[in-house]
């Protein structure tokens, strides 16, 4: 389990002077939660953050009862690739979330050592899960992938007991297709403008 200590923050506590002290401002909120504004520990907060990602439990200390929460939203510095914000979003007790969970290719097609080529159309699926089996991500096995119309569909992932799938099942997540050779075209050769011949003038003629 991922925990982290956060604080209150005070109404006169700046963003600026929050990072310089090395805390990160932050929210948490949720469905029957009201809004509160907290901070965290940078160091202690972009360790779990790598960890977590954004489909972890994180138990916060610190803002009254504990709290397992969801990082729903994460601001990054361009230029230091650093946490500057991050909102917390309460998950209610007992209750099943939504959520997209990502996908991760694991395995080799025997297809495409034949030469084919393996499309990964979906790169996540939604389901709904309670918060305790909640992947990180979700494996999709390319190994089953043998010849050419070979596929998978969503309803072919491996989900956790508590899960149901969101995303239509019938949905390719990844498929087999025949590498397309490209057919160059020949320039086309320009015909010989025919020449027309022109009737002597008539001054010519009297001659």
């Amino acid at each position: 389990m991922l925990v982290l200590e956060v604080k209150p923050r005070g109404e006169k506590e700046s963003s600026e002077a929050l990072r310089a002290a090395g805390s990160i401002p932050a929210v948490l909120y949720g469905p029957k939660e009201t809004a509160a504004s907290i901070s965290v520990n940078a160091r202690e907060l972009e360790s779990v953050w790598h960890e977590a990602g954004e489909t972890t439990v994180i138990t916060l200390k610190g803002a009254g009862v504990e709290k397992d929460t969801l990082i729903h939203d994460a601001q990054i510095h361009p230029v230091t690739g650093k946490l500057v914000h991050v909102d917390f979003y309460v998950l209610e007790k007992g209750k099943k979330i939504e959520i997209a969970v990502p996908l991760e290719f694991i395995g080799e097609a025997p297809a495409e050592k034949l030469g084919h080529v393996i499309i990964k159309a979906l790169h996540e699926i939604e389901i709904e899960v309670a918060p305790a089996e909640l992947p990180r991500s979700l494996d999709v096995d390319l190994s089953v992938l043998v010849g050419l119309e070979d596929h998978i569909t969503a309803a072919d992932i491996k989900l956790p007991p508590s899960a149901t799938l969101k995303t239509d099942p019938e949905e390719i997540i990844a498929s087999v297709t025949e590498v397309q050779e490209e057919k160059v075209e020949e320039p086309a050769t320009a015909e010989p403008t025919p020449v027309e011949a022109t009737a002597p003038a008539a001054d010519e003629e009297k001659k």
